[in-house]
């Protein structure tokens, strides 16, 4: 039983406010030295666990761990209760299907279903429905015919369950929303004041870090226990001190600082620590610089990557919040001194490591062409894309014959004719979801395409450009300064609000052009200001891709190549002959900061939230069943009742141990969750399309596997369905596996279910870094689904080690200095896993061949929750046990 306010054991540390009527708990009152030389990420932590300390899920010894943090980092398991959850609909709808099944499966056992709904505040985003389409209008009429069925649920969701508020589709993106509407900095409830916190299922949720606010991206399933009251469990994180040190050079963007900073961080190894910025440098960034740089953590694998809330974060607040609640803010802050000062180095926290970056040495990059982690100073491009038509086809090579290399392709657009050649731009992409935070990099661009116009230059028409703003706030101010026009003239359209290029959303590319870059066997290009471009992501003839800033993506696309040196090439000609260079159209710093005084002010966002608050006809003419439990419509194609809780039963269920299994999959290093559970367009041969067409649906209504996550039929036939899937049984890309008992060759899932009809359990061999990417819950429910029981994998990129265990899936890692070649394995003996009555911590575990041979693996349950979590078969699992 939880604690009452009485019985609370810190109930002595509880203050109040100047006025009395609000209280809070000051940890300051431990009146502890070490609590003065906390990280102030940890001193959030330490809040949370004195405030829901309840004997239970936090207990005491939690709270001391956490005070002694600089002990007991990477030693103590600690609980984390946020203060709220974020879902966007893509990793959302999952968790809410899964929620809505746990309905059901309490009904069976006479339970009733209402106990089902998330206890933690829980806000839904409907933002990644968008496809490109012709015009806004059509985009909104194309919605409401593609995710009829989902938006019915969306607002089933709304009505049915407790604690969830859905933000309709089309207002913005759900890390914007996040910003700029529901993040608060300080929570108020039951007359008690403490810090916003916040875990989400999207790749951007560190983004909130810049407000102050601690906030990290989990999967899908893990958000689903803390909906349900499961505070977070994590291992106390080393905390890494990021020093900010000299002056930014005007030229700069964030995005410049964003990408070398995560050089420097990349380097220095923070995987699965906190970082935590401080010093002279940080009072230089405006909060839109710490979003901008907070919100690509997870590219150097930091969990978050957090500036504490000092001036420059209420000066913000000044101009984008309602000013009744500042002086309350300010004052609780510095109460429990979570406010950051820059003035006296005697109050600098102690950290883990100091790593100290100048932040004068920052210049332009992009990164690229396959990799986020592989940056390129915008200097030395062309020699650097020169290099990659050289090299092996590898992470940057595509071995281009010399010959080859100039390589040229006449084609015909709108009856005129254009040459292509390797390096060509053919799509342009300004994403501003992960820029739009920070309105400088925006203008600067807009600035950009104005200057360019007013020059007299162009982009070629058969480049596929487009303009997605995150949300209407960017529309807004790039209206209001001017530019936007400007942006179309460039053919930069705004095409709509929510995920488009980024995940594979793109409109398919002109026939010449696609026909083109065939014909010559051509590395053509593309260029976005997103934060994920593997290759074949944004088009499967697309090779390479580069993201940079959106003054960038503005410049390439009219340049038309990546092949060209800004410093001593022109962009192009105005029609009198005069060449123009980059330098001649960029805007200066003081212009753009200008600018940005000019038109970012507190009415854009009290615009947003007015919009917000209203709603709009689109989602109002939404109609939705009532009920308690959801009708599952057993035609329908994008909603589907889930098999998770088949066969639950009350009791725990003994540990099996996995005798004679086979390798579904025999893969190498770095295979990221776009190879696992691709998000982009349903292939046409695929094990998906074979299903939608037994549907009686047509290619055109197969829509995007991210759309059709709340149906675990189509998503299980995804899993493993990427055509860069590199699989050792078959020796080239392509989502195929060996059947191997009878030497067949065949799709990953055709394969998974005859091994399943069976009865044969099955395993995945793996190399370094499985699971990198974006976090998504189907990488580890598909897996689950296709009868997947363990992974065996160098090494496991963290959050998706997790996510294995949350489903109850094995992840075992080869004992260092070994792999499946050292082994030598084949991947084709049949493996078995004895498994003890009672699992530990990071047990070692033997696995026996049926070739004779015999090695050690360490399951990877780094905590005792993942333990209990395995044990139940999946967290799912675990918390319908605990309802029933």
């Amino acid at each position: 039983m939880p604690f009452l306010p009485a019985e609370h054991p810190y109930s002595h540390l509880i203050d109040t406010l100047k006025d009395g009527s609000i209280k809070f708990f000051n940890p300051h009152k431990i009146n502890d030295p070490r609590y003065d030389k906390l990280p102030l990420s940890i001193r959030i932590l330490l809040e949370s666990a004195i405030r829901n300390c309840d004997g239970f899920y936090t207990k005491q010894e939690d709270v001391q761990n956490i005070l002694d943090w600089q002990q007991q980092q990477n030693k103590a398991e600690v609980p984390f209760s946020p203060a709220r959850v974020l879902l966007q609909d893509f990793t959302g709808i999952p968790a809410m299907v899964d929620l809505a099944a746990m309905r059901d499966a309490l009904a069976k056992h006479g339970v009733d279903p209402g106990l089902v709904n998330p206890k933690c505040p829980t806000d839904l985003i409907v933002d990644h429905l968008l496809q490109i389409d012709y015009s806004k209008w059509f985009n909104q009429e194309m919605e409401l015919i593609r995710n009829k069925e989902r938006l019915q649920f969306f607002k089933w969701c709304s009505k049915a369950f407790k604690n969830v508020n859905v933000v309709p589709p089309d207002v913005g993106a759900v890390h914007q929303v996040n910003l700029e509407y529901l993040s608060r900095v300080v929570q108020v409830n039951d007359g008690f004041i403490y810090p916003d916190s916040v875990v989400g299922t999207d790749s951007h949720t560190t983004m909130i870090n810049g407000l102050g606010i601690l906030g990290w991206g989990v999967g899908g399933i893990e958000s689903e226990a803390v909906m349900l009251g499961q505070p977070v469990s994590l291992t106390l994180p080393e905390v890494v001190g990021c020093k900010l040190v000299g002056s930014i050079n005007p030229l700069t963007t964030s995005i410049d600082i964003v990408l070398g900073i995560k050089k420097h961080l990349r380097q220095a190894s923070i995987t699965g620590k906190f970082l935590e910025f401080f010093g002279p440098g940080v009072s230089q960034l405006s909060v839109p610089d710490r979003t901008t740089i907070a919100n690509m953590c997870p590219e150097y694998s930091a969990i978050v990557s957090f500036f504490p809330v000092d001036q420059v974060t209420l000066e913000h607040f000044k101009k984008t919040r309602d000013q009744e609640n500042l002086e309350m803010l300010e004052s609780y802050m510095k109460a429990v001194k979570l406010f950051q000062s820059y003035e006296d180095s005697s109050e600098e926290p102690e950290f883990s490591e100091v790593i100290e970056i100048d932040l004068s040495s920052m210049v332009p990059y992009v990164s690229g062409p396959k990799r986020p982690s592989d940056r390129v100073e915008v200097s030395s491009m062309k020699e650097d894309f020169q290099s990659c038509l050289n090299e092996k086809v590898g992470f940057k090579g595509f071995h281009i014959a010399k010959e080859k290399q100039e390589t040229r392709v006449p084609f015909l657009h709108s009856g005129q004719e254009y040459q292509l050649a390797h390096g060509s731009v053919v799509i342009a992409a300004v994403i501003s979801c992960t820029n739009n935070c920070n309105p400088s990099v925006m203008l600067t661009a807009g600035l950009l395409a104005k200057k360019a116009v007013e020059a007299g230059l162009v982009v070629k028409p058969y480049i596929r450009t487009s303009l997605a703003p995150g949300s209407g706030m960017v529309t807004h101010y790039l209206n209001a300064s001017g530019v936007l026009p400007y942006f179309s003239q460039l053919g930069f359209e705004v095409i709509g609000y929510g995920c488009a290029t980024c995940v594979g959303n793109t409109a398919p590319l002109p026939e010449a052009v696609v026909d083109a870059i065939e014909q010559g066997d051509l590395v053509a290009c593309g260029i976005l200001s997103g934060n994920r471009h593997f290759e074949g992501r944004l088009c499967d003839c697309v090779r390479a891709n580069y993201l940079a800033s959106p003054p960038l993506v503005v410049a390439y696309a009219i340049a038309g190549t990546v092949g060209i040196d800004f410093e001593k090439e022109p962009l192009g000609e105005t029609p009198e002959g005069k060449q123009v260079y980059l330098r001649d159209v960029w805007p200066s710093r003081e212009e753009v900061q200008q600018t940005e005084e000019d038109t970012v002010i507190s009415s854009i966002f009290k615009d947003l939230r007015g919009r917000m608050e209203k709603g709009n006809v689109f989602w109002n003419s939404v109609e939705c069943p009532d009920g308690v439990v959801f009708p599952w419509d057993h035609k329908s194609t994008y909603i589907r009742s889930p098999s998770f809780f088949s066969k639950l039963s009350k009791e725990v269920p003994a540990p099996q141990s996995i005798e004679n299994a086979h390798a579904l999959l025999f893969l190498g290093d770095e295979v990221t969750t776009d190879h696992i559970s691709p998000a982009g367009s349903i292939a046409r041969v695929s094990a998906a399309a074979k299903y939608l067409l037994s549907k009686r649906l047509t290619p055109r209504e197969f829509n995007s596997y991210g759309a059709r996550r709340g149906n675990d039929a189509v998503m299980t036939r995804g899993t493993f369905a990427s055509i860069k899937l590199q699989n050792r049984f078959i020796g080239k890309p392509g989502p195929k596996t060996l059947h191997i008992p009878s030497g067949q060759t065949m799709d990953v899932f055709e394969a998974a279910d005859r091994y399943q009809r069976d009865g044969v359990p099955l395993i995945i061999l793996a190399g370094k870094h499985y699971g990198s990417g974006n976090s998504r819950d189907w990488v580890a429910k598909g897996p689950y689904l296709l009868g997947v029981r363990a992974v065996i994998a160098e090494s496991f990129e963290k959050l998706h080690k997790s996510q294995l265990v949350g489903m109850g899936i094995m992840p075992l890692q080869f004992q260092s200095g070994q792999s499946a070649d050292s082994l030598e394995l084949s991947g084709k003996e049949r493996f078995s896993i004895s498994l003890p009555d009672s699992l530990g911590l990071r047990p070692r575990l033997t696995v026996k061949t049926s070739q004779g041979k015999s090695f050690t693996v360490t399951a990877l349950f780094d905590t005792e929750t993942d333990v209990i979590f395995f044990q139940h078969g999946g967290l799912l699992r675990y918390v319908a046990r605990t309802l029933l």
